[in-house]
């Protein structure tokens, strides 16, 4: 399977933006600007934010590329949060871009510590609990069948907090996102 992304480039994308001066709308306005260099035609270009809820964690999230295959999200929260990662047959890579991220897997008994140019990378089949003890924004990149977790990453909409604002504008982005990549025949 093809991806457009590569995680190494996203890291490393993601340390020139942790070392700016700036706050975080400046850090993801220099990262769509410079993913839009690379990868023209599949970034999103509009800032818009949406309350996510996934796992327990409450955040929010702007969308940067959505497809079939990928996604590239910035997701975090200004004070904190915690919650389960999910579990899920795709690879995903959380990059830290400000504030720290604190992770433990289920054989482990001591928690890691993610710093702004660190990645977490949950592979298939694996999962962990994280907690973002305050201030913590990360680009996340999935790859691999993103409708697969969908569910996951809606369901406390549905089910918890009942903000069916939120779930809707996500689908909306998200399927918007996808048919534009569909229509240019990069799913």
């Amino acid at each position: 399977m093809a991806y457009i992304f590569d995680p190494d480039s996203l890291q490393a994308l993601v340390r020139e933006a942790a070392a700016l001066e700036e706050p975080i709308r400046g850090k993801i306005a220099f990262l769509r600007k410079r993913l839009e260099e690379s990868h023209p035609g599949h970034v999103r270009h509009e800032d818009e934010w949406i309350f996510n809820f996934a796992g327990g964690a409450k955040g929010n999230m702007t969308i940067l590329h959505a497809s079939l295959t990928e996604y590239v999200i910035v997701f975090g929260t200004p004070f904190g949060t915690t919650g389960f990662s999910g579990r899920y047959s795709t690879n995903d890579y959380f990059m830290i871009l400000e504030g720290e991220h604190w992770v433990y897997e289920e054989d482990e008994v001591a928690h890691h510590v993610r710093k702004p140019g660190d990645v977490q990378h949950t592979r298939p089949g694996t999962a962990h609990i994280y907690k973002m003890p305050g201030h913590c924004y990360a680009l996340e990149y999935a790859r691999g069948f993103i409708p697969s977790m969908l569910p996951f990453g809606l369901a406390d909409s549905l089910t918890s907090t009942l903000d069916l604002r939120s779930f809707g504008r996500t689908a909306h982005l998200y399927t918007r996102s996808f048919v534009g990549e569909l229509l240019r025949g990069k799913i």
